[in-house]
């Protein structure tokens, strides 16, 4: 039992250890079930199978899974969306807006690909222009 386990430890870091080389970064995952209320920032990759009531901001991706949920405003550096968002999103470098994603709220974003069967209801900003605009705090969308 205890020479199983260090075999699995040992093949654990190396999968850990070739994530971090293929992404260079570690990532967060929020699980489904999990409620986060409030702000939640991350300089890391983040990946969202739960639901985030506030305010999100991500340096690095940000991936949300099926069935996730954030109400507030995002801001990454880049995104994979399958859940829904409530609230706007600003994404640096590029957004994609997968078959299941529904957005409602404004999106800015350098690039984007919408897949067949993704919705979003708001306006939207494409460009480097548009990406490198300052998001707009979402302090007022919070207190509505």
């Amino acid at each position: 039992m205890f020479g199983s386990s260090s075999k699995d430890s040992k093949s654990s870091n190396s999968t850990v250890a070739s994530l971090n080389d293929k992404d260079s970064a570690a990532t967060t995952v929020i699980a489904k079930g999990t409620t986060i209320e409030g702000k939640f920032a991350c300089g890391e990759n983040v990946r969202l199978d739960g639901a985030i009531h506030g305010e999100v901001k991500v340096d690095k991706r940000f991936v949300m899974g099926d069935g996730s949920y954030v109400q507030g405003n995002i801001v990454a550096l880049n995104a994979a969306i399958k859940g829904k968002i409530k609230g706007d999103i600003h994404v640096k470098e590029a957004l994609h807006l997968m078959d299941s994603a529904i957005i409602e709220g404004n999106i800015t974003a350098k690039t984007m690909v919408v897949d067949e069967g993704a919705r979003y209801n708001g306006s939207c900003r494409i460009g480097a222009a548009a990406a490198a605009s300052t998001p707009a705090s979402s302090v007022a969308a919070a207190k509505d």
